[in-house]
């Protein structure tokens, strides 16, 4: 059975993508079945692994709509054993007509649930706000991944998306739990950026991951071209963060 990780984290602009798109490639890349699901508006994680937007395009919104089985919205990529359910813009409109559906938190958990055996992990980008796709996506998860950013705003707002954990899992997901917190854009020469790092082992403790993801220009170019960092600039230090983190991972969650 394969396990469903959110990537989590209200705040904009903490690498919550370019962690869970880059991620998913290494795992994939190590020999793991590996489906991106793709649930911000944005679509930058479809983006990112060269999905073309066009009117043919399948995506988690005609999922979501159900205008589609699921199966139909999977597309492959250009990474071995790494596929994706792509997002366009029309998914925003999903998180008005999911209200008056019912069993509104669980729409995705139904569609998951029918392909969850397919795949050894299945990571789900959450877009940058607490609302009912986000809750979506944590209603079927088993974990959630958390990115933060090195940065003194970091952990504001981060008691605001614990909470949304704790009642996720009180009321909709008792399985639900932190699969780790993962710090990027860290710049080791700053005397801030260590202060904060401590502050964020002292909250999460061990769960927070020993690798961290430094700022990296090759990191920020990659998505442009359609493909992972480690396709993009495999000796960059980006590509060698993130081998490291999927290394990590991976060591985790040994017995899949």
């Amino acid at each position: 059975m394969g396990k469903i990780i959110s990537f989590v984290n209200q705040k904009g602009g903490v690498g919550k993508t370019t962690t869970c798109v880059n991620l998913a490639a290494f795992v994939a890349n190590a020999g793991k079945k590996t489906l991106l699901v793709d649930m911000d508006p944005q679509g930058n994680a479809s983006s990112g692994l060269g999905m073309v937007k066009n009117s043919e395009l399948k995506t988690i919104y005609n999922v979501l709509d159900g205008e589609i089985p699921i199966k139909d919205a999977i597309s492959s990529t250009v990474v071995k054993n790494l596929f994706v359910i792509p997002a366009t813009v029309d998914l925003a409109g999903a998180e008005i007509e999911l209200v008056q559906v019912n069993n509104r938190e669980k729409v995705l958990k139904e569609n998951l649930d029918s392909i969850k055996d397919d795949y050894d992990f299945i990571m789900i980008d959450c877009p940058p706000s607490l609302g009912l796709l986000t809750i979506n996506a944590l209603s079927t998860s088993d974990t959630v991944l958390i990115p933060i950013q090195c940065e003194f705003y970091a952990l504001e707002g981060l008691s605001q998306l614990m909470n949304t954990v704790k009642l996720v899992k009180k009321h909709l997901n008792p399985n639900l739990e932190i699969e780790g917190v993962i710090m990027t854009m860290k710049d080791n020469r700053s005397n801030l950026v260590q202060q904060v790092s401590e502050q964020i082992r002292q909250y999460f403790g061990k769960k927070v991951f020993e690798t961290t993801i430094p700022r990296n220009i090759r990191l920020a170019e990659a998505p442009s071209h359609g493909i992972p960092v480690f396709l993009y600039d495999a000796k960059c230090s980006g590509a060698n963060a993130y081998k490291q983190m999927a290394d990590e991972f991976l060591s985790k969650n040994k017995r899949r």
